[in-house]
C-alpha cells in the first residue's frame, strides 16, 4: 500500500494533487504541452504513474484540473485585492495589474499552442475557467459606466478586446524597470481603451 502523504486520505489526495500541477507547470516551461507524457509528470512529481490514473483520467484533464486551480487560486486573490477598492477606474487598474502580473499558465486557455494540440471539449472547459476572470472585469466595466468613469460601450466587445490586449504578454518576464513601465503602459492604455475619465484628457 502506498505511503499515505499528510494526516488523511483526503490530505494526500489533495497534496498528490498539487505535486502533480506543479510538475505540470515546471515541464510546460521547458516544452510544450503535446512534448509532455504523462510517464514524464509522474517522474517529475516523485509519484508512481498510477497515482496519477487514480486521480486523472488523461493529460487533458490533468491540465484543465491544473488550470482549474489556478483560476480559482487566482479569482480569490483579485477579490480580496479589490475588497478596499471602491473607484471603479482604481479597480480596472488593479485588474490589469494583476494580470500583467501573471504567469504564463493562466493564459493558456486556449493560446494559440494549445489550440492545436487540445480536443474541442477540452478547450471549451478550459474556456470556461477564464469567464471567472472575465466576470471580474465585466462587474468593474458596469461599476463604471453606472458612475460615469467610463462612457456607455458594449461591454460584450470591450472584455475581449481587454483581454485580448493583456494575453499578448507583452512584458518583459524579468523583474525590473522595464517590467515596471510595460506594466504601467499598459494600465494607461487599457484605461484609455475603455475612455477612463482621469485618462481622455492626458
Amino acid at each position: 500500500m502506498p505511503k499515505i502523504i499528510g494526516g488523511s486520505l483526503h490530505e494526500h489526495r489533495e497534496q498528490t494533487r498539487q505535486k502533480l500541477f506543479a510538475a505540470l507547470s515546471s515541464l510546460m516551461e521547458e516544452r510544450g504541452f503535446d512534448a509532455i507524457t504523462l510517464a514524464d509528470i509522474a517522474a517529475a512529481a516523485g509519484v508512481g504513474r498510477t497515482a496519477v490514473y487514480n486521480h486523472f483520467a488523461d493529460k487533458e484533464s490533468l491540465l484543465v484540473g491544473f488550470i482549474t486551480d489556478e483560476t480559482e487560486q487566482y479569482v480569490a486573490t483579485l477579490e480580496r485585492s479589490l475588497e478596499d477598492v471602491e473607484d471603479p477606474t482604481e479597480q480596472l487598474r488593479a485588474y490589469v495589474r494583476a494580470q500583467a502580473q501573471l504567469k504564463r499558465i493562466y493564459h493558456l486557455a486556449p493560446g494559440p499552442d494549445l489550440r492545436s494540440v487540445l480536443s474541442r471539449a477540452t478547450q471549451q472547459r478550459v474556456r470556461e475557467h477564464v469567464v471567472l476572470v472575465e466576470q471580474i472585469l465585466r462587474r468593474i466595466l458596469h461599476a463604471g459606466i453606472a458612475s460615469g468613469d467610463f462612457p456607455e460601450q458594449d461591454i460584450d466587445t470591450t472584455v475581449p478586446l481587454v483581454n485580448a490586449c493583456l494575453s499578448s504578454r507583452g512584458v518583459p518576464e524579468e523583474d525590473g524597470p522595464a517590467r515596471d513601465r510595460a506594466i504601467e503602459s499598459t494600465v494607461t492604455f487599457v484605461l484609455r481603451a475603455v475612455g477612463a475619465q482621469d485618462t481622455v484628457a492626458a
